[in-house]
């Protein structure tokens, strides 16, 4: 008999399929916010008018728009934006962009809540994940400013309350945690992901399939999780199909986000994820390769690693993904593969030489220690970074 417990997140609202600003706008209404924060992308600023729409559509409750936040979210410049924040009296962060402005928003209500004007100050909130797998994660404020988010990725970030900030002197990723860093609404509009780049789009897409992957063969899997990750792989693996086929299809691109957002339903209650994941959050913030390609090039691999601990529930994954008989890390490798996407780690220029130290890194990361298959040291890691090399 099978036992355990779901915690339902402190997210408020999905609001998908409808007019981004004007979803915001009531969401704004609705939760009486009187001085809106907005992160928002670079090129996505200077390319569409979808920031001036927000403008328009908040008017004067629009306080203000923050600097840049850098890929995999450094240290610095979301501190820089928390003191922006800080100095309009912001009471809402609204975000239009990716994963790293996602965490982004989310480590500025971190900051504003605990008082961090500084980027050492840090360092009293990251979480310490020692090589055995333990995690120490310190007291942290609840953040009285929330916010809502408006996705241009598939990375599905948005739907955690954990965010990833690269401390950059040091070359780590770390992790900060609080059950109100989730967002209170995310507003899905397949409208905005018209403008990200093909490549990024599609990469963050097998990222939302690596969630569904390891959440489906987790270590402690739960009933809702199994039944919405069998889900998003269905949706995704024919949406990301048919938008490669057609960039235009805002059905399919709707169907992605919609696919995304059920990938990721196990983090916030608890589920673990696997080496994949452990080993990716390491590629990307001391090999500076994107979210979604770390799992383009991983999951296969660490599927295959995985099989002989969990080979009937990797037969679900197949049979999610259209394939019933095939291994789980060729059907996944074939969609990849399908979708023009890189497979091996040279492919993003990840150095031979480097494969050592990520070896030793990922054993600082807690989903490597909650692999199905156990990883008893950076020997394993390497291997599997071998292979995928």
């Amino acid at each position: 008999m099978i036992s355990g417990r779901y915690e339902y997140p402190a997210l408020e609202r999905v609001i998908y399929g409808q007019p981004f600003a004007e979803a915001l706008a009531g969401e704004v209404d609705r939760l009486g916010a009187k001085a809106v924060f907005l992160l928002a992308g670079g090129s996505l600023s200077r390319g569409t008018d979808w920031v001036g729409q927000i403008q328009h559509a908040l008017g004067s409750r629009l306080a203000g728009i923050g600097p840049r936040i850098g890929a995999h979210t450094p240290r610095v410049d979301v501190v820089a934006a928390a003191n922006q924040a800080r100095a309009l009296n912001a009471d809402l962060v609204v975000t239009l962009g990716g994963g790293s402005i996602t965490d982004g928003a989310k480590m500025v209500c971190l900051c504003l809540a605990n008082g961090v004007t500084e980027v050492g100050q840090l360092d009293a909130f990251r979480a310490i994940i020692h090589p055995d797998g333990r995690v120490e994660r310190p007291e942290t404020a609840a953040p009285a400013v929330r916010s809502i988010f408006i996705p241009i990725t598939l990375s599905a970030g948005e739907f955690n309350y954990n965010a990833g900030c690269t401390d950059t002197m040091r070359g780590v990723k770390e992790s900060f945690s609080h059950r109100d860093l989730i967002a209170q609404t995310i507003i899905l509009d397949p409208v905005v992901t018209t403008f990200t780049p093909d490549w990024l789009f599609l990469s963050t897409g097998i990222r939302a399939v690596d969630h569904a992957a390891e959440g489906l063969c987790s270590i402690r899997p739960q009933p809702l999780v199994d039944g919405a990750a069998l889900h998003a792989l269905r949706l995704l693996s024919s949406g990301l199909t048919r938008v490669k086929q057609d960039p235009a299809d805002l059905a399919a691109r709707l169907d992605c986000q919609l696919g995304a957002w059920l990938s990721v339903s196990g983090v916030p209650a608890g589920v673990p994820m696997g080496a994949s994941h452990g080993i990716g959050h390491v590629l990307g913030g001391t090999a500076g390769v994107p979210h979604g390609y770390t799992s383009c090039i991983m999951l296969p691999h660490v599927m295959r690693f995985n099989e002989p601990i969990n080979a009937t529930r990797q037969e679900w994954v197949a049979d999610a993904l259209g394939q019933p008989g095939t291994k789980a890390a060729d059907a996944l490798g074939g969609l990849i593969a399908g979708l023009g996407l890189p497979t091996r780690l040279r492919d993003v220029e990840v150095q031979r030489n480097m494969l050592d130290r990520l070896a030793e890194g990922s054993m600082h990361d807690r989903w490597v220690h909650t692999n199905p298959r156990p990883i008893e040291g950076p020997a394993t890691v390497r291997m599997l970074l071998e292979a995928a090399w």
